[in-house]
């Protein structure tokens, strides 16, 4: 299998003259072996050598190989992408009133348009590199790494999100998988490579140790297994990338070919068309100047019409089409059932606030539909939901709670405006809009079997809350349990779990987040840094979820835990908000405290099964609720 891995000896050479000075490499050690593909080592007793660099990416191959007469590029792309640049730096040259090379003649056939056009595509890079400069540099005191190595932490694996990069077809990555990497313990002056071998993975992110260290994590590192610096075992060979063992250790065998087989014979790496697969799974439906209808932040009972104005690893970032300066915006997944086609509101008796826009603006066009999320079909003919009935459900307004609810009214297609008792606006402009299949609404008595505070109707003082002398008191019915969702697909996630979430409060964040609780499907997640009261209730598959290295695979700000002096913050601010309750997706409500205890309802047992709540050790448990004949 690495049948082109020689072995490296001191004795053997090869040299060949270069062509020109200017492209004569650094000479190197004469006992520093370079494994090549061909079958031949390469060492430099007399300073020349058979291998040229790259003038533009700085690749080390074979001089014999490169392109041009000189020798100076490993392809044509290199050598057209470096005639490109040295116009641009000819151009900023004359407009700075310095002389022109030799090479930026030509341009003085071109007209001053051109140049100027040129030139200011050249100011437009540095800018935007500028810009992922200082991205980088505000997440520069946070690392998962070093975060999960110094708390002994684990991720929640790829394979828990499948609507991320890789969910669906990440294999058996895992422990022990090799690698190719470059080699950061190198005094060469190119970019060289090594095979390191998996020691601990955290979502996309792998703790990597080079081959030959053993059991010495001295030069341990972290690295996104999904990033363009982490290949397959043989891609070094195929790409004509020179393999040099890291300089700590160079010392250990004299036979790295022989040490190599070894150790690589009978394991595994990545498929061969594993970065192929990571660029595919990141292409994304959704596209800038899009429309959709999607729920007014503002009045959660109504749909606006809303432009795709940024997609950022299928993340949307929503502009209203009303918003003249654009700053009028709404973050969510492609996949969030908040969104629907153009027509979707009309379609199923849903409120929705006509545009005064008449026709739309230029550019802009309906997003086909069968882009969206599908929901599950469902029979509305026989039994189902009634105006009036009652359930239990997590307030969009407040994730952390669940609340008790009421179905205001109900729309075609499976989809119920739903109410939290005594919390409720008088024309209604607080309903907000589940399917009747949504893992955010539950029958009666969920909470009390699962033993979860139930938050009570604003202002009930009967305490503690029984749902028996509730619906006595209100003349009420509970929603029959069988019209509830009741599967539980094998999620994976166990509490404790880390993961990056998005503060569904300020979509507009992703943070760094724990699994603390798992019921059935219903998973309690928890901002690292601040209190529970700002967790919140979230379902497995919830497309707000994603695995640890998301924010840099996509290139997502991440915001990391919370310091103490920003948590005060955050909390003054918030204790304002929290005495009226808000209309928009900010700001937290504290829960109730109360003491739960099993109750019956109209004289018979009306609870779950025991057994199946608070899965913290089995994801996959079942979701029964006992039903009367």
């Amino acid at each position: 299998m690495f049948d082109g891995y020689d072995s490296c000896s001191e004795d053997t050479s090869s040299s060949s003259s270069s062509e020109e000075s200017e492209e004569e490499v650094a000479p190197l050690p004469s006992n520093l072996p370079i494994i090549k593909n061909n079958g031949q080592v390469y060492t430099y007793p007399d300073g020349k050598s058979g291998m040229a660099t790259c003038e533009m990416c700085g690749m080390v191959g074979v001089r014999d190989a490169f392109y041009s007469k000189t020798k100076r590029f490993c392809s044509v792309s290199c050598s057209r992408s470096y005639s490109s640049n040295s116009k641009k730096a000819s151009i900023l040259a004359r407009l700075q009133g310095k002389p022109p090379t030799k090479k930026a003649k030509v341009l003085q056939k071109q007209p001053l348009v051109a140049k100027l056009a040129a030139y200011a595509q050249y100011q437009a890079t540095l800018q935007n590199q500028a810009k992922t400069k200082a991205a980088a540099v505000s997440m520069e005191g946070f690392s998962w790494g070093n975060y999960i190595n110094s708390n002994s932490f684990i991720a929640a694996p790829v394979t828990c999100f499948k609507h991320a990069p890789m969910g669906t077809c990440w294999g058996d990555i895992s422990e022990n998988v090799r690698v190719e990497v470059p080699n950061t313990d190198c005094s060469l002056p190119t970019k060289v490579f090594w095979i390191a071998g998996i020691v601990k993975l955290a979502g996309y992110n792998a703790l990597l140790r080079y081959e030959g260290f053993e059991n010495d994590p001295g030069l341990d590192f972290w690295c996104n297994v999904c990033g363009s610096d982490i290949h397959p075992v043989g891609w070094c060979a195929a790409s004509g990338k020179p393999l040099v063992p890291p300089r700590t250790i160079q010392h250990k065998y004299t036979n790295w070919k022989a040490f190599l087989v070894k150790r690589l014979t009978g394991a595994k790496t990545l498929p061969p068309d594993f970065s192929q697969k990571v660029t595919e799974s990141m292409q994304y439906p959704f596209k800038p100047c899009m429309r959709v209808e999607v729920v007014d932040k503002r009045h959660l009972c109504r749909t606006r019409v809303a432009v795709v104005e940024s997609v950022i690893g299928g993340r949307l970032r929503l502009v209203y089409e009303e918003s003249e300066d654009r700053t009028d915006d709404f973050w969510c997944h492609m996949h969030s059932p908040l969104i629907h086609p153009i027509g979707w509101s009309r379609s199923i008796g849903h409120r929705f606030k006509r545009s005064d826009i008449t026709k739309k603006q230029d550019g802009h066009f309906d997003t086909p539909p069968h882009l969206f999320a599908k929901v599950k079909e469902v029979d509305q003919s026989g039994e189902w939901f009634k105006e009036g009935m009652k359930l239990e459900a997590i307030d969009p307004l407040n994730l952390s709670t669940i609340c008790v609810a009421t179905i205001r009214k109900v729309l075609a297609d499976g989809f119920l405006m739903i109410g939290i008792d005594g919390s409720e606006a008088a024309d209604g402009s607080d309903w907000f809009c589940y399917h009747a299949t949504s893992p955010s609404i539950f029958p009666v008595g969920f909470c009390e079997i699962n033993m979860i505070e139930l938050t009570p109707p604003r202002g009930y003082t009967k305490l503690p809350f029984k749902w028996f002398d509730y619906l006595r008191e209100t003349g009420s019915i509970a929603a029959p349990v069988k019209l509830f969702n009741k599967d539980v697909p094998n999620h994976g996630f166990r509490v404790g779990m880390k993961l990056e979430a998005v503060d569904l409060m300020e979509p507009r964040l992703i943070c760094v987040a724990t699994v603390t609780r798992i019921i059935h499907r219903l998973l309690r997640i928890h901002f690292d840094g601040w209190e529970e009261e700002y967790d919140q209730w979230v379902d497995c598959e919830s497309p707000d979820l994603y695995p640890v290295g998301w924010c840099q695979l996509t290139g997502y700000q991440l915001q990391p835990p919370a310091s103490q002096s920003s948590r005060e913050s955050q909390s003054g601010s918030s204790k304002q908000k929290k005495k009226a309750k808000s209309q928009q997706y900010k700001g937290h409500k504290k829960m109730t405290t109360l003491q739960l205890k099993e109750e019956l309802i109209d004289g018979e047992d009306y609870s779950f099964l025991q057994g199946a709540s608070d899965q913290e050790s089995n994801g996959s448990a079942s979701f029964y609720i006992k039903q009367e004949p």
